[in-house]
């Protein structure tokens, strides 16, 4: 039976969404103005949609998963859940007010809050029991303060680059930290399918974050060392010609992997190798 996937269809997040989908084996589409791509070699169908609808096509059944925002799940309200963060696109949900305001949240009240989120807003206000008024804008949020129809807003930040240009500041803590995930029905029977999906974009997610290391080191050092790098359950050790030394094998977190490297050349490992990992199974 074809898998029917959802995945948005323009912007950063299908970019990157589509690199992903490669990097675990599936085909895509090479025109972009095509809406559905057919991987016969996995027999998946993939559906190219606007990414704020596709939590409702999935919610709905229709389709048996897709890559989406947390944002855009939690804002549609839809019938479906997340299953795996898929660790881009990471953003922020905040409030925003003109610089030099002296907002609170607290002052929140009586507010008009302008967002193209009214969903996130709307259940904030609820679980605080705080009275506004929610404007509903498609786009261009940042100028609703500026143009008289909102006294703050609410809206994904990434840098802050285009509110500060729009004279505004965030205040308060996040609403939502948002990121890719994949979602599926609420209460699904999940297929094997979409398990090989799942196992396969993890293993991508797994590999972005880790890398291997090699080194040797004097067996005396081994215990040390291997403090070190302790590998996800245990790190590879392998006896060398020279029985003073041992070589071992690791996956660390990529983004540490500089300041281990400076760690265990102090300790005495030498040959230190550092190699990406494309997939992986754990």
């Amino acid at each position: 039976m074809t898998l029917k996937i959802a995945v948005p269809n323009k912007g950063s997040l299908a970019d990157s969404s589509a690199a992903m989908l490669r990097e675990a084996g599936y085909r895509q589409r090479i025109d972009q103005r095509d809406l559905v791509f057919i991987d016969n070699e996995n027999e998946v169908e993939f559906y190219y949609l606007r990414p704020r609808d596709i939590a409702i096509y999935v919610g709905s059944g229709e389709l048996e998963a897709g890559l989406t925002g947390r944002d855009l799940l939690l804002d549609s309200a839809a019938p479906a859940q997340e299953i795996l963060a898929l660790d881009f696109g990471r953003s922020t949900f905040r409030f925003a007010a003109p610089e030099g305001a002296a907002v609170k949240e607290s002052d929140l009240a009586g507010k008009r809050i302008a967002t193209a989120y009214p969903g996130i807003v709307a259940k904030y206000l609820s679980d605080h029991a705080i009275s506004a008024d929610v404007v509903r804008l498609d786009g261009a949020v940042e100028s609703a303060v500026r143009l008289g129809v909102a006294d703050v807003i609410a809206d994904v930040v990434s840098t802050g680059g285009t509110l500060r240009q729009a004279g505004l500041k965030v205040f308060g803590d996040p609403l939502l930290s948002s990121e890719a995930i994949l979602i599926e029905r609420n209460g699904t029977q999940r297929s094997a399918a979409v398990e090989t999906l799942l196992r396969r974009l993890n293993g991508v997610v797994i590999a972005r974050q880790y890398v291997l290391v090699d080194y040797d080191v004097k067996t005396v050092d081994l215990d040390r060392a291997c403090a070190l790098t302790p590998g996800i359950e245990s790190p590879t050790i392998s006896p060398l010609q020279n029985n003073e030394w041992s070589a071992v094998r690791a996956m660390v977190v990529k983004r540490d992997v500089n300041r281990i490297m400076d760690e265990l050349w102090e300790v005495g490992a030498r040959g230190i190798l550092v190699t990406d990992i494309h997939a992986c199974r754990l």
